[in-house]
């Protein structure tokens, strides 16, 4: 079987020694909250464009799309700016996901800069408490529409019905729910319940499923640990609404690029191959214009 072209649709590049960006998931001494001191590997190393460029040149990676990494930084505008800077001096990334506090009455001002540069493409807001119905997060959400963003949310299986409400109020906006819908456990039970709430999700023609992070709570992951996560998001949301991402380097912690990439190569062998080019490449390059 011939080697795709990859565009991976989730990437983090990040330099810890930069003056003015913070990374508040990986600063030293500090624990993930999920992820605990191992995510402690990552603050003791940088991944800038061109690091991602070498570690990834056996895979056929052609494209990347940035997401938010600088957590935690003064001005999330700083990030996309070291960013552009990187895309214009190496190709990489593509497009940029970017991070804006949507319940700020004041984000508007934030997405205009934000979108002064030519590979933005969309934002990514963890927020806070019950944000998926906060009417100021609602409020925010809306320009998206007006500055051509796409959404990309962190939900697990017990939010779809907000997410699916979310969707359903703004039709015109693009939802991506990253990482395979955040699966904490491996369990059949688990399974259950994470394949009825994508069900929900799946009923919003404007939501996607973007297939990565599976190897956050699956630290010893093997191909056959992941593919039931992985066919069943294509069996529920359907080809044309799925698409691959690595999340490196953070799933780095656990496996090689390669080995990721084989593995998604490996589950979907099945499939022609024009729905392997769409899962691989062609989804996400139409999804971020890029």
């Amino acid at each position: 079987m011939d080697k795709l072209e990859f565009v991976d649709s989730h990437v983090h590049f990040y330099d810890m020694q930069h003056p003015e960006l913070v990374y508040g998931h990986w600063q030293p001494g500090v624990p993930h909250e999920t992820l605990g001191w191992q995510i402690q590997r990552l603050a003791e190393r940088n991944c800038l464009a061109e690091d991602y460029i070498a570690e990834t040149r056996n895979a056929n990676v052609t494209k990347a799309v940035h997401v938010q990494a600088a957590i935690g930084s003064p001005d999330p505008v700083t990030e996309t700016a070291w960013l552009q800077d990187a895309a214009d001096r190496t190709g990489f990334p593509h497009g940029i996901v970017a991070y804006a506090d949507l319940r700020d009455p004041g984000v508007e001002a934030v997405l205009e800069r934000h979108c002064r540069f030519p590979h933005m493409r969309g934002i990514r807001d963890f927020s806070y408490g019950d944000y998926l119905v906060a009417p100021d997060f609602h409020r925010g959400f809306a320009l998206l529409e007006k500055f051509n963003l796409v959404a990309s949310i962190a939900a697990g299986w017990q939010d779809m019905e907000k997410l699916r409400d979310l969707a359903n109020s703004f039709p015109n906006i693009a939802i991506v729910v990253d990482h395979t819908g955040l699966p904490a456990e491996r369990t059949d039970e688990y399974f259950a319940r994470w394949k009825g709430g994508m069900a929900v999700a799946a009923t919003c023609d404007n939501v996607r499923w973007k297939i990565s992070g599976l190897g956050m709570a699956d630290n010893n992951w093997t191909v056959d640990s992941i593919r039931r996560w992985v066919l069943t998001s294509i069996e529920t949301f359907g080809v044309d609404r799925c698409f691959f991402g690595t999340n490196w380097p953070v799933d780095w912690l656990w496996s090689t690029y390669d080995a990721l990439l084989d593995a998604y190569t490996e589950i979907i062998s099945g499939f022609s191959r024009d729905e392997r080019v769409a899962l691989f490449s062609k989804n996400a390059e139409k999804l971020y214009r890029i």
